[in-house]
């Protein structure tokens, strides 16, 4: 990743600030919560120099960390996972796009903006709507819009869910599948889920990446809904290489051993893209943001998380 001249002190500064940050991510001692916290602070105070290649590189870095995670979660559990929470998943995905669709409506949202937004609210946020911004022929600002927002209520999900979670008296299982549904993007689930411990991470995980799995269909029905065919390349690779590493570990009992380290690492990376996505939240950002995708966003995401909450409490009464 090569970095540009930065000719202005504060600038220096700050990448200097975000490095030193990046490193304290990656030898665990910044967590989840105040990475992105920190990312966010920083953002809003100095701006990020270069924005530009920690959004490009933040991506890579939680897919990686995505992958990691694998390898500490045996296939059958993920695919127990997946399939105690199929139903559930159909439900709130169909709920959040046929909401969106109708607030959009309501609102007077752009159309593409507010597809964008019932996609990422639906499925896995930012990567959701990067998938489907070709088959509607997104503009780069309003795929910028919608990013933002995303960012934005992730930032606030990862913050809020934990203790909303023990006031709710949520088990480990409940609160990992009440993320999976309910937070946008793998990234602050795993944060989320991770801050509430062990069982509704290994939850939270599962769900949320058999989730992103509906990245395909989902593209499939805009494109004919939007009459497109420019669906090629949807499917989310690192989802497969998610796969792969949990079917080696069941496959290699001697890495029973050493899956803990490195999963440990993956959560330390889940920390640093965390970091990077926060720092792109900057007040340029904010005074582009109009209210109306804010209010569309924060209902449909309001609907989404109570009705999933709902439909969990009713499972495990």
């Amino acid at each position: 990743m090569s970095l540009p001249a930065l000719p202005r002190p504060q600038d220096r500064f700050a990448a200097a600030l975000l490095a030193l940050l990046s490193v304290a991510c990656l030898v665990g001692i910044l967590g989840s919560s105040l990475a992105l916290l920190a990312g966010i602070g920083l953002g809003l105070w100095l701006g990020n120099p270069v924005k530009a290649q920690t959004q490009k590189a933040s991506g890579l870095v939680l897919k990686t960390a995505v992958v990691g995670l694998g390898f500490g979660l045996p296939l059958n559990v993920v695919l127990a996972t997946a399939r105690d929470s199929l139903a559930l998943t159909i439900a709130t995905i169909a709920l959040a796009l046929l909401a969106g669709w109708w607030l959009a409506k309501w609102l007077k949202v752009e159309s593409v903006l507010g597809q964008l937004l019932a996609a990422g609210t639906a499925i896995c946020g930012g990567s959701a709507i990067a998938a489907v911004a070709p088959v509607l022929r997104a503009k780069s600002e309003t795929i910028a819009v919608a990013v933002a927002v995303v960012f934005l209520l992730n930032a606030l999900g990862l913050v809020i869910f934990p203790p909303l979670g023990h006031w709710l008296g949520l088990t480990q299982a409940e609160f990992g599948l009440w993320a999976a549904l309910a937070i946008h993007d793998t990234s602050s689930v795993v944060g989320a889920a991770a801050n509430y411990g062990n069982e509704a991470l290994a939850v939270a995980t599962t769900a949320k990446l058999a989730r992103a799995i509906w990245i395909v269909p989902l593209v499939l029905l805009f494109g004919i809904v939007n009459r497109s065919r420019d669906q090629q390349n949807a499917f989310p690779l690192f989802i497969s290489f998610f796969l792969l590493a949990s079917l080696i570990r069941t496959l290699v009992p001697a890495l029973a051993d050493i899956a803990p380290h490195i999963t440990s690492f993956a959560r330390d990376l889940f920390a640093l893209s965390l970091l990077w996505i926060g720092a792109g939240i900057t007040r340029t950002t904010l005074r582009n943001l109009s209210m109306r995708p804010l209010i569309l966003a924060v209902t449909l995401w309001l609907i989404l998380a109570t009705g999933s909450l709902l439909a969990i409490e009713a499972m495990h009464p």
